[in-house]
This record gives structure tokens, C-alpha cells and sequence, in this order.
């Protein structure tokens, strides 16, 4: 008596490889292949560790409407974007933010400061407030167009929608600027050997 067609074997067969892909590890934590910011679906496009001196510091996830491996690729994505990152640290509100802005500033010239004065200054208040970060925390940068860069921590927005679309690159520049935060961060994020 036959109990599957093979059909049936094969759509159970295609159904579990289809499971088994929906996530890769990164330092022990799982990061979803794929992502819907604005209503669309997303891939992932690099994943990788953040490290300073000896401690794991955060997992980065970024999130693109097609896989890209080169920066310039990256920075000329088109619609909704995603950076979700899994702390791995406890940190403060101060220390994040301090990174955060740090990595935007050396990476822009002196006109594109000018530029987003604003939404920096809104970010440096605002890093300032926040609770300390703790190991399982998820902080996600989303661009949707017609929106702004939408940032949340736990799933709360924290911050009324930022509407430049330039500032959403500043924040990817963090990573994959001239002056990353870690350079084997951005190899792993374009999938280059490190």
C-alpha cells in the first residue's frame, strides 16, 4: 500500500528544506533570510558579528529587496531597507549612541553634516534617554519610503519618522562606509572572506 504520492513527498520534502533556510546563525543567534518593512518583502542581504577588542558586541542583520555584495550596490538599494541588530552586551543608552553617531560621523563629509545637523541631534537626545540595552535586545533601522527611517527597540518605535532618505545611508555607512565600524564586520555583511 502506498502511503505518499511522490508529489506529496516532494512538496513534503520541498517543505522542510523551505524551513530549514528560513533562518542562519551568527555568533549563536538566528538570523531571519527575510524580512517585510512597508508591505514588502525582503531578503537578507549580509549578516555578521560586531566585535571590540575581545567582546561580541551586537549581530547585524541588513535587509534589501535583492542580495547586494558590493558597497555601491548597498548604498543605491531602492525601496524599503531594514538593519536589525541583536545585542549580545548590555550597554547603555550613552554607549550605543555614542558608537552609533560615531560611525555616521566618520563616514560623512562636512556638507552631508550640515546636512543631517537635525536628525543627528535628534538621535544624541534620544540615545540619552534610553533604558541600558541587555543581551536579546533587537534595535531596527527600517527606511520606508513615503515614511522615513522608522527606529524601534523591542518592536516600540522610539522616535517620530526621520524623512530623508540620504540619512537612512548614513546610518547603512556605519558598516559599509570608507571607515566602517570593524572591517571584518563589512566583509561579512558583503560576504567576502575576512
Amino acid at each position: 500500500m502506498k502511503l505518499f504520492s511522490k508529489t506529496t513527498l516532494a512538496a513534503a520534502v520541498l517543505g522542510m528544506a523551505m524551513s530549514l533556510a528560513q533562518a542562519v546563525e551568527v555568533s549563536g543567534v538566528k538570523v531571519d533570510e527575510a524580512a517585510k518593512v512597508g508591505g514588502k518583502d525582503l531578503v537578507l542581504s549580509g549578516a555578521g558579528l560586531r566585535t571590540k577588542t575581545i567582546f561580541k558586541i551586537y549581530v547585524l542583520g541588513i535587509y534589501l529587496n535583492k542580495k547586494e555584495t558590493t558597497q555601491a550596490g548597498v548604498l543605491a538599494a531602492q525601496g524599503p531597507k531594514r538593519a536589525k541588530i541583536h545585542v549580545l552586551r548590555e550597554l547603555t543608552g550613552e554607549e550605543f549612541g555614542g558608537a552609533f553617531l560615531a560611525g555616521i560621523n566618520k563616514n560623512l563629509d562636512k556638507e552631508e553634516k550640515s546636512k543631517y545637523v537635525n536628525q543627528l541631534l535628534k538621535f544624541g537626545e534620544l540615545f540619552e534617554t534610553l533604558p541600558p540595552l541587555k543581551p536579546g535586545d533587537t534595535v531596527m533601522a527600517d527606511w520606508v519610503p513615503g515614511t522615513g527611517t522608522i527606529i524601534t527597540i523591542n518592536g516600540k518605535q522610539i522616535i517620530d519618522p526621520l524623512p530623508d532618505p540620504g540619512f537612512f545611508n548614513a546610518i547603512l555607512r556605519i558598516w559599509y562606509g570608507d571607515k566602517p565600524a570593524e572591517v571584518a564586520l563589512k566583509h561579512a555583511l558583503l560576504g567576502e572572506p575576512t
